[in-house]
Order: structure tokens, then C-alpha cells, then sequence
């Protein structure tokens, strides 16, 4: 039952529609814009109405025959050519439940005098999403870049909201310039498929024949392009200084969603407009990811701000779905079509559980930070009884996030590990050394994952107050918890339901790699879910639930029943120490100590050691990234440098310029002839 007749209003034109409806909320949000009780009351919950339509339309069209459209717009004879079909649609789904419950939770998250005006940013606000699905449905390299620095220019102001401190603004200038950086490499990599041909629109780059040199070297430019967007290393540097500078609805966007139009990028690129793949862009593609999701989740693991912890985990997340989308790559460049389908639909999946829980733990922990004011985890602490909503809804949250089953992170990452335990011997024996290598990288990921959502939800929540105003923190207002509950039901739904979502996602896999998980799920029972063989490995979430529920239930009748009045209660014990303080509970720092000592040679450890005759002593610590210091800081430095020759030029007097000028000349019939 859809919202809609297909038959009267085609799914491209209903998605158009919710395109110009957008716009029209941010220029109402303009005409009235100090006006936050409009904004958010009205504008927010009619973009949220939106984004139900446009994801009741783009899961129409998923199934449905592919949709194309010129729109008059753009320059004269480069009108913008669109295109909806299965990759695209899937996409825009994520678009439309994400910024659903994002903006339900921005209805009640935004207050006075937090930076830009309310009006200007429901405009900001809204064209950032408007420009999201622009790329999705883009069928040519202009509107493809035109909508891409769009998506760029609107979430750089949705950062830099607090623009009046320094930090945040140096966060929004870092983005914007690997931003753009990456889009560089867009137009080279659409410069390198369109050739010497004439026509732009993506048809005609798909009717191509690319040598394999040209083709590697727009798949080169296409990794790099929408690895700088999605965080790969070393491109990674803006995530982890953009998303603690945001506004926590802007990070969940960010996050959930503008991440994935890089991940819809690479595949449109990879697999659909270049005429072939090359089993080495798959290594390449699998190795940068799998180094990602390390790098990634033990930076998370170091972290004492709990957005910087969370922006890390993006990293990770990213590098996962990367190295999924690598391992299709290989597949399918050796002409295994059902390992290619596995991977990919892993991939496509995680894309979807990703979008769903860390945008619930964003908004949590935007929650936490209107409640207490603080981000640092060292000052948290004991919230559980002062916000039970916020800590029960982010419990489902962190134990998705962590691979643990019932829940829907636990079935991409089983079905990727499935891609490569199950993967036969490759005709390459390197490629037969790296997959099982891979699939330890996957794992130890995976667990430190784990290891990470103990320390995030610990130690905001668990235990007992690091400060005393913990005490006065208030739970989430009623629009906050519908936006939660919203994220924790997908949460729960999606890893309840996978043989559903995977149905789903075979019409996205079958015009990519020719193939469908369908036969191999539909000849099993329905409670189990084998995505190669029931043989080899099978699945029951609903088992799986029943299970723990039942488990839990017989626990707690039996103790009730054979126990009740003979527990006798008394003060815990304290190892002697009767004086229990928020001082004896582990700390975020301690948490990541471990960590911090194993793999030490991966971080720049910054110590000041306290004074001993000191009467307050000070013990600090800071995990930096190497990279930083060994790639960004000697480019930043070599710009200076250039900088400053080239400021040598300019001194203003005319006489020197038209001698700069003649001797240009000159220069330039010398090399004629």
C-alpha cells in the first residue's frame, strides 16, 4: 500500500516535487526568519511530511522500470538530464528516512541564538537535502557536479552554524577544501570517460569504450573524488573536526546520509558507466577500506568527546562498506556473479543499518549535549536516571552499531563475512592470501567496534555523576523521542526482516552484476535466512529472539519463583574503601589506555606528567593522528612557502607587471618555434 498512484503521478515527477517542496519550506523559513517557533514547528514537521513521500516513492520505484527526464534547465543545449532507477531509488530511500526522523528531532532540537537565524538555516537546511537527491538522480556529468557542490557549499554553512568561534570555522574551511579538492578529481574522472566526445550525459559515457589505461585512470580519480567525501584514508582528516563543529541533527545528515552519496557515486561510476572492472581496482578498493575501518575504530576507541568518538566510528563504518564494495569488485571481475551479488547486497545493507543507527546515536548524543552542555566523556557520567528515553533508545543504537545480534548492524557485517569465508580459490594466489587477511581485518574491526559502544554508553550514561550539574539534566522533549524511536524501530526492524530488505536489494544487484540472492533465499524456510547455502551457514533473527527472550523470561521466573524473600540486601562491597566517588569509576582515558598501548606506533601520544610537589596535579594526554602531521601539515607549510614567492610578485608597481608580461611573451614565441 504506497502513498500514491504510480499511474497518476510517476515516482521521478512525485520525487521532483518533494525536491521543489523543500525549496519552497527554506524560502518560507528566509521570509520569516527569527521567527523559531514557525521554523520549527511548522517548517521542520512539513520537510519531515516530505521526506515520507519521497521515501514512499523511491521504494516504489526501486522495482519499477527505469525513469528518465530533460529538464529545461541549466545552460543553453546542456539541459539536466535525470535518472531514476534501482541504485539511485535505493539512495534516495536513505535520503528520505534518514531526514525524516532528522528533521522530527530538529522540531524540538534547535534553540535561540545557536548561531545562524532559524529561517536561514531551514533554508540551509533544506536545499542540503534537496541537493542530495539532485545527485542521486543526475544522468550527466554537469548536473552531476552542479547538485555535488551544492550538497558541498550548503553543508559547509550547516557546519560552520557557531560560525563566530574560531574552531568551528577552521573545522568548515578544512571541509570545504577537501571538499572540493575531491570534486577536482570528479571533473577529471568525468573528463576522462567523456574523451573527445561531444555529448556529457551519462548514456553516452556508458556507450564508450574506454582503453583499460583510460578506464584505470577514472576509476583512480573516481576513488579519490568520492573517497575525500566519504572519509577514506588519507582523505579522512575533515570528518573528525566537521562533525563535532555541526549541530547534531547537521552530523546525523552528514553522517547517514552525504557519506552514502560518495558510496552511490563510486558504485554508479564503477559498475554501471565504466565498460568494465579490473580485478586490481578491486584490491585497491578493498585494501583502502579495510585500512580505513582500522584506522578508524582505533582512533574511536582513544576519544574523550563523544562526537569525535562517533565521527572515528563513521570512519570505521565507511571502510567497511568500502571493502565490501571492493570485494564485488574482484568478484565480479572474475566472473563470479552470486559471490558479487553477496557482497554487494552487503555492502547496500550496511549502507542502510549504517544510515539508521548512527544517526540515532548523533541525535542521542545531541540530547546529552542540550541537557548537560558538555561533549567531553570525562565529565559525563550517571545520565540513565535523569534521561531513561534518550539512554534506552541509544542502548539500541550502540548494541546495533557493535554487530550484536538480534539487531540490523549484525547482519551486513555477517553477509560481508560470508563474501569472504565462502569466496572459492581465485585464479590469483596473492588474492587467495588477502581474503582470508581480510577477513581477520573485518573481525578484529568488528570487536573493537564492540569495545568502543561499551565506552560510549558506559560511561555517558552508566555509574554515577562526574559533576554535580549531571543532576539537573532533563530527558528529550516529546519531538526528540519520536525521532529516536523512529531510528531504534529501523534499528530493530532491519535486523528482524533481512530476507525482505535482500529481495529488495536484487533489483539493485541484478543491473550491476547480473545476479540475485532470491533463488538461493526463497528454497529455504522462512525463519532462516542462507544467503549462499543452508548448509554452509544460515540465520534466524526471529529464532535468535525468541531465544534471548525466552531465556531471559525462564531467568526471571525462576528466580521470582524459588528466590523471592530470601535475597537480603545490603551496602556493596567496596574492597574495604567505604567512600565510593564518581573518581573510582573508569574513565574514557582509561578505557582507551589498552588500546593506546598496543597500537601505539599508530598514534603521535602527546603526555604532560604532573608535577609531584604539586598541590593540584595535572596528568594530560592526546592521541593525534600521524597523518596529519606527516602528509597535512607539510602541504599546508610548502603552500605558505609558494604563497609567500608568489606574494614577491606583487608589489603593486605597473611597470613591473607589463615587464612580467613582455617576458611571458617572449617566453611563449620561443616555444612556438
Amino acid at each position: 500500500m504506497y502513498l500514491f498512484d504510480a499511474a497518476i503521478t510517476p515516482p521521478l515527477d512525485l520525487i521532483l516535487g518533494v525536491v521543489l517542496f523543500w525549496l519552497l519550506i527554506g524560502m518560507a523559513g528566509v521570509a520569516r526568519s527569527r521567527s523559531l517557533r514557525f521554523v520549527s514547528r511548522v517548517l521542520f514537521p512539513m520537510g519531515a511530511a516530505g521526506s515520507l513521500v519521497l521515501a514512499a516513492a523511491a521504494l516504489y520505484a526501486i522495482g519499477a522500470p527505469t525513469a528518465v527526464r530533460v529538464l529545461p534547465l541549466g545552460l543553453p543545449d546542456l539541459p539536466f538530464h535525470l535518472r531514476l532507477d534501482a541504485l539511485s531509488a535505493f539512495f534516495i530511500v536513505l535520503v528520505g528516512v534518514v531526514s525524516l526522523g532528522v528533521s522530527l528531532f530538529s522540531a524540538g532540537y534547535f534553540r535561540r541564538g545557536e548561531g545562524a537565524t532559524p529561517g536561514l538555516l531551514c533554508l540551509q537546511y533544506h536545499v542540503f537535502l534537496s541537493s542530495m537527491v539532485m545527485v542521486m538522480l543526475a544522468d550527466d556529468a554537469y548536473l552531476f557536479m552542479v547538485a555535488w557542490e551544492t550538497m558541498a557549499l550548503s553543508s559547509y554553512f550547516l557546519v560552520t552554524t557557531s560560525h563566530r568561534i574560531a574552531e568551528i570555522r577552521r573545522a568548515g574551511f578544512l571541509y570545504l577544501l577537501i571538499a572540493h579538492i575531491g570534486a577536482i578529481a570528479l571533473l577529471l574522472c568525468f573528463g576522462v570517460m567523456h574523451g573527445a566526445g561531444g555529448d556529457y550525459s551519462f548514456d553516452a559515457l556508458r556507450a564508450s569504450e574506454l582503453p583499460v589505461f583510460w578506464a584505470s585512470t577514472a576509476f583512480l580519480l573516481a576513488l579519490f573524488g568520492f573517497g575525500a567525501k566519504a572519509g577514506l584514508l588519507p582523505l579522512h582528516a575533515w570528518l573528525p573536526e566537521a562533525h563535532p563543529a555541526a549541530p547534531s541533527p547537521v552530523s546525523a545528515l552528514m553522517s547517514g546520509v552525504m557519506l552514502k552519496t560518495a558510496v552511490y557515486g563510486f558504485l554508479r561510476v564503477t559498475f554501471d558507466l565504466l565498460p568494465t572492472q579490473i580485478w586490481w581496482w578491486g584490491v585497491a578498493t578493498l585494501i583502502m577500506g579495510l585500512l580505513t575501518a582500522l584506522f578508524g575504530v582505533m582512533f574511536a576507541a582513544v576519544q574523550s568527546d563523544m562526537k569525535r568518538l562517533l565521527a572515528y566510528s563513521s570512519i570505521e563504518n565507511i571502510g567497511v562498506i568500502f571493502a565490501g564494495a571492493g570485494l564485488a569488485i574482484i568478484f565480479h571481475a572474475y566472473n563470479n556473479p552470486h559471490l558479487a551479488a553477496l557482497a554487494l547486497v552487503a555492502t547496500l545493507y550496511h549502507c542502510l543499518n549504517h544510515a539508521f543507527f548512527k544517526s540515532l546515536l548523533f541525535l542521542g548524543t545531541g540530547s546529552v549535549l542540550h541537557a548537560t552542555h558538555e561533549r567531553s566523556l570525562g565529565k559525563l557520567g550517571g545520565l540513565i536516571r535523569n534521561m531513561p528515553w534518550v539512554a534506552g533508545l541509544s542502548l539500541v543504537g550502540a548494541l546495533a552499531i557493535a554487530g550484536l545480534p538480534p539487531l540490523n548492524g549484525f547482519v551486513s557485517e555477517w553477509l560481508l563475512l560470508q563474501a569472504f569465508l565462502f569466496s572459492p580459490g581465485l585464479p590469483n594466489p596473492y588474492l587467495n592470501m588477502l581474503v582470508p587477511l581480510g577477513s581477520a581485518a573485518l573481525v578484529l574491526a568488528a570487536a573493537l567496534s564492540g569495545y568502543v559502544m561499551v565506552k560510549f554508553y558506559g560511561v555517558i550514561f552508566l555509574g554515577q555523576y562526574r559533576e554535580e550539574k549531571m543532576r539537573t539534566a532533563r530527558d528529550a522533549g516529546a519531538w526528540e523521542r519520536v525521532a529516536l524511536a523512529w531510528f531504534a524501530a529501523g534499528c530493530i526492524g532491519l535486523g528482524l526482516f533481512p530476507m525482505a530488505i535482500i529481495l529488495l536489494l536484487d533489483h539493485v544487484t541484478l543491473p550491476l552484476v547480473n545476479f540475485t540472492l532470491s533463488a538461493a533465499i526463497s528454497g529455504n524456510h522462512w525463519l532462516l535466512f542462507a544467503p549462499v547455502a543452508a548448509e554452509r551457514a544460515s540465520y534466524g533473527p526471529l529464532l535468535f529472539l525468541l531465544g534471548i527472550t525466552g531465556t531471559l523470561l525462564v531467568t526471571f521466573l525462576t528466580v521470582r519463583a524459588f528466590y523471592h524473600g530470601r535475597i537480603k540486601r545490603g551496602a556493596v562491597w567496596d574492597c574495604g574503601f567505604p567512600e565510593q566517588t564518581s573518581r573510582m569509576q573508569d574513565t574514557a582515558e582509561g578505557f582507551g589506555q589498552p588500546i593506546t598501548q598496543i597500537f601505539e606506533p599508530f598514534f603521535k601520544v602527546r603526555r604532560r606528567m604532573p608535577d609531584p610537589f604539586s598541590s593540584h596535579p595535572v596528568y594530560e594526554k592526546s592521541n593525534e593522528d600521524k597523518l596529519w602531521f606527516w602528509l597535512y601539515l607539510p602541504i599546508a607549510r610548502a603552500n605558505e612557502r609558494i604563497s609567500s614567492w608568489i606574494g614577491i610578485l606583487q608589489h603593486g608597481r605597473i611597470h613591473l607587471y607589463l615587464l612580467y608580461s613582455f617576458v611571458t611573451l617572449l617566453a611563449l614565441l620561443l616555444f612556438v618555434h
